[in-house]
C-alpha cells in the first residue's frame, strides 16, 4: 500500500493572476456600475445583484471542490483495498 499523500496544489504565478484577475473584474464592474447614467436604486440594484453573483459564484467553487476532494477520498480508499487484496492473494495457493 502507498503512503503517498494527494498533493495538489497551484502555483504562485497562477495564484496571483487567479486574484489579479478578480480584483480587475470587480473594479472594472464597480466603476462601471458607479459611472452609469441611472437613478440611484439601479446601480444600487445593480451592485447588490454583482455581489450576489460573486458569493454564489465562491459557493459554487467550493462545492465543486469538496466533492472532488471526497471523490478522490474514496478513490484512494478502493485503491488500498486492491492493493491489499492483491497483496494478500496468492496464486500458488491451492484452494
Amino acid at each position: 500500500m502507498s503512503d503517498t499523500p494527494v498533493k495538489q496544489q497551484s502555483t504562485a504565478a497562477f495564484y496571483g493572476q487567479a486574484v489579479a484577475s478578480f480584483a480587475v473584474a470587480m473594479a472594472a464592474t464597480a466603476l462601471g456600475i458607479f459611472r452609469l447614467h441611472a437613478d440611484a436604486w439601479v446601480r444600487g440594484f445593480l451592485a447588490i445583484a454583482v455581489l450576489y453573483l460573486v458569493t454564489s459564484a465562491f459557493t459554487l467553487a467550493k462545492v465543486v471542490r469538496d466533492r472532488q476532494e471526497a471523490g478522490q477520498l474514496v478513490s484512494r480508499v478502493d485503491q488500498a483495498r486492491l492493493e491489499k487484496l492483491l497483496a494478500d492473494h496468492d496464486p500458488f495457493e491451492k484452494l
